[in-house]
């Protein structure tokens, strides 16, 4: 299967923004008296959209505000206000996909205000302009499978001749749901849950575009 579509998650595979937003959590929550560490945090609650993840915190016993939701989002777009670090090599493998004729999308849980200040400073959020589609927008969220087949929709792709390119569970869910190929990004962490998954794993995009190779792009 030639991938036509590529489709990326936001963090943690085009930005390494994962690390500082765990310390960001693990600080506001620990000021509610939930004490956990990053590491922790990341692995038993990452996933999903934020009010998702605000319900598993309430399931484990954090004690937080009703309006805990929009106080993070808050805190998250002041974050990511100066942008985050791009995976090394990110616009280079854009480039080649999109010169071997195939596109590019972007499918996050994410908010678009959050992904315009991670993505914004470093151009990727203007090159990738009316191809991010965010589970704030179209009222599904992965592991459903309706941004990837917005995605797909909106470049003219078949499913079949996608990948969606995420370091989450939920993304391969996702991806499994909507019926698109799918590689488990595990630059900046999640490679035991990708394992675990026994699904197809990069570690850095040089990686991604070997896998690619593979696929036959190129």
């Amino acid at each position: 299967m030639t991938p036509e579509l590529v489709i990326f998650d936001c963090d943690g595979v085009l930005v390494d923004s994962e690390g500082p937003m765990d310390a960001l959590v693990v600080e506001d929550l620990a000021a509610h008296g939930f004490l956990l560490g990053p590491g922790e945090f990341h692995e038993r609650f990452v996933g999903g959209t934020m009010a998702n993840i605000e319900e598993r915190l309430r399931v484990a016993g954090a004690d937080l505000p009703a309006d805990w939701e929009a106080r993070i989002y808050e805190k998250t777009y002041a974050l990511m206000a100066g942008g985050m670090p791009v995976s090394a090599g990110t616009h280079q493998v854009l480039d080649w996909i999109e010169a071997q004729g195939s596109k590019v999308a972007v499918a996050s849980n994410g908010p678009m205000k959050k992904m315009a200040g991670s993505l914004g400073p470093s151009g990727l959020f203007a090159r990738l302009e009316g191809r991010i589609f965010s589970a704030h927008d179209h009222g599904t969220s992965k592991p459903e499978p309706g941004l990837l087949l917005a995605a797909c929709a909106q470049a003219g792709v078949d499913p079949a001749r996608a990948i969606m390119v995420d370091d989450t569970p939920v993304g391969a869910a996702a991806a499994k749901a909507a019926g698109t190929g799918f590689l488990g990004y595990v630059e900046h962490g999640q490679a035991a849950a990708m394992q675990a998954l026994g699904v197809t794993m990069v570690a850095s995009m040089a990686a991604l575009r070997g896998e690619l190779e593979a696929l036959g792009l190129g």
